[in-house]
């Protein structure tokens, strides 16, 4: 790697790998399950009721199936949104079997089906044990449809398919969203399609906020890039990364995004010029990140300093806007 201009902290953009480093310690927690989305009453359903006229039985049921209408309406309509906005092509569909771990599904014809842009703790963690629980309460025995960015699934070199998986049996659900939403799953890196990207940082910044599943776990929170020390002990694994952009300097065929002024110690991103006009279609001009405030999700490796390479725009977020 090399530094841009006088020492600063880089991002790099480089080829995604999947998977996963081992954690030494488990994490603990509790399993938190999504909220419906429901309209605001105001207060209580005994503060909108006349203090002096007691409720008969009849009006206690037809309150409580109002409330749980607006409940299922806000739901439904809140999800209706998010696959409305995600378009993906369609790829198949097949019926669950197992789940093997908090991100796999084997299908009744034998396809072994990898959850699309999610990192999942490792399945020895405690926090993985609950996402392959609530992956299981979600999806076994339903019918599935896989979706991507193109026609065809794509595979492996084992043979298993990444795939976005909608649970199609009933009223839509998309199965990543409800994992990072409640908690269990963050973005990862490789999303595939904008507007699905920005769907999936909005539920995980809520679960965030919530301190759902990993999210009460300091170990999988977000790095501060002014502390690279601690985005070091990263080296090897997945990690959100958030700081100000110091500068952003070319250097032959790599852009420097800058978060220090001591390239052999601070965190940096790169971007390759080549993939510069993908970040630029998608408001991420990398010159104009220069005194933003982002977060960067990705790989973190060293030379010199940490860094983290950046191939894809959904890679980054504006985190002055969330």
């Amino acid at each position: 790697m090399r530094r841009g201009g006088s020492g600063a902290i880089r991002f790099a953009i480089a080829p995604y790998r999947f998977g996963h480093g081992a954690r030494a310690n488990a994490a603990a927690g509790t399993m938190h399950a999504i909220a419906p989305v429901s309209p605001h009453w105001g207060g209580s359903v005994a503060e909108m009721a006349p203090t002096s006229v007691s409720l008969r039985a009849s009006q206690h049921r037809r309150i409580a199936v109002a409330i749980a209408a607006c409940a299922a309406f806000g739901l439904g309509d809140a999800q209706a949104q998010i696959n409305t906005a995600c378009k993906l092509a369609a790829q198949g569909t097949g019926t669950v079997r197992s789940v093997v771990d908090g991100r796999t599904l084997m299908l009744e014809d034998g396809r072994e089906v990898r959850l699309a842009a999610l990192e999942i703790a490792p399945p020895g963690d405690a926090a993985g044990a609950r996402a392959k629980d609530a992956l299981a309460t979600l999806a076994a025995g339903q019918t599935v449809e896989l979706r991507g960015t193109g026609a065809a699934a794509e595979t492996d070199r084992y043979g298993r398919v990444f795939a976005h998986v909608f649970l199609i049996g009933g009223p839509e659900r998309w199965v990543e969203a409800e994992l990072v939403g409640q908690g269990h799953a963050r973005v990862s890196g490789r999303i595939g399609e904008r507007a699905c990207a920005a769907a999936l940082f909005a539920r995980e910044r809520t679960a965030r906020a919530g301190k759902l599943g990993v999210w009460g776990d300091p170990y999988y929170g977000v790095r501060r890039a002014e502390d690279p020390a601690a985005v070091t002990a990263e080296r090897g694994r997945f990690a959100i990364v958030e700081g100000k952009v110091l500068s952003v300097r070319e250097s032959g065929p790599v852009i420097y995004v800058n978060f220090g002024r001591r390239w052999t110690q601070d965190f940096t991103v790169t971007i390759a010029k080549r993939n510069e006009r993908s970040f630029t279609e998608a408001g991420l001009e990398p010159k104009k990140l220069e005194g933003r405030r982002i977060r960067i999700r990705g790989w973190v490796e060293q030379r010199g300093g940490p860094w983290v390479e950046a191939t894809r725009p959904e890679q980054i977020e504006l985190a002055e806007r969330n």
